[in-house]
């Protein structure tokens, strides 16, 4: 599956096209029950509802391997209704510390599988932008990156670096301050409103859309409505208690979007014991 996803993501652009209508997703990690729920929320799956994923399939939840096979053989199927781009778990490094990389050697006793998801993540495209109008990433903006055309030229097959504008695409967030500021993520930027106008100004955006962060009511608007965050994995880490929410794009204009908040799903026998045992979906 792997093998056949990544010629398809390789001809992808790092600031991908989409057409409206389309249903964003934020963070899903692993969170199989969860990822379900959110086609039933959206009220079909591919082709008959296009899909935009923001990243972050992976670690956390206990169904990292089957959330993320499920949402990159959707996108083998239906290359043109489903899209997915990279988060800052979509990383060697990271999925090493939060889970994957253990949940693959429980379920495979083998890294193998890890291995071919981790090769398969340098393929995903950075951004996307619908309609011309909104731009979409994980995490936010750079200060070094002024227009689309500077994400364009940057050369995205590779792990995630530590620093510099791909990982500042994958890690940064907004915040109240004024101008730029250091991450207490240890990477990327925090970013204020101005640079939120800036940006949107200087490429002709309406909206950034982005996931990355826990809101507890599964959305938030902020920088005047000019910027939302959607997170998608509700009860994150099955403790948090939070919302989530998934958006319905109708068109690219702010009074044809859709917020849709929803709970946790129910999570019949769920839990790391289950070893290898196929959720009844794949069946």
């Amino acid at each position: 599956m792997c093998d056949l996803a990544r010629p398809i993501l390789e001809k992808e652009q790092n600031v991908h096209p989409i057409e409206t209508p389309v249903t964003f997703v934020g963070d899903i990690h692993g969170q199989w029950y969860d990822l379900i729920e959110i086609f039933n929320k959206a009220k079909g799956w591919p082709p008959d509802v296009k899909f935009l994923f923001l990243g972050d399939y992976v670690d956390r939840g206990y169904f990292s391997v089957e959330s993320v096979c499920l949402v990159v053989a959707l996108k083998v199927r239906f290359p043109q209704k489903v899209f997915i781009i990279r988060g800052n778990h979509e990383s060697r490094q990271i999925t090493q510390v939060y889970g994957f990389y253990d949940e693959c050697l429980r379920k495979y006793s083998t890294p193998n599988v890890w291995k071919y998801f981790t090769d398969l993540f340098d393929y995903l495209p950075l951004t996307c932008l619908v309609d011309d109008k909104i731009f979409c990433v994980h995490g936010g903006l750079s200060p070094v990156l002024k227009s689309l055309d500077d994400i364009r030229a940057l050369d995205r097959f590779q792990e995630v670096p530590h620093d510099g504008p791909i990982c500042d695409l994958i890690w940064s967030d907004p915040d109240d301050r004024v101008g730029w500021g250091v991450s207490p993520r240890g990477a990327g930027w925090t970013f204020g409103q101005g640079k939120t106008e800036e940006w949107n100004h200087t490429n002709g955006l309406i909206l950034t859309a982005r996931a990355h962060q826990l809101v507890m009511e599964g959305y938030q608007w902020t920088h005047d409505n000019k910027l939302i965050t959607l997170f998608s994995a509700p009860n994150y880490s099955y403790r948090c208690g939070n919302q989530a929410a998934i958006m319905k794009v109708h068109e690219s204009s702010l009074d044809k979007m859709d917020v849709i908040p929803f709970e946790a799903a129910q999570r019949p026998n769920e839990g790391p014991t289950m070893g290898r045992r196929t959720p009844d979906y794949f069946l």
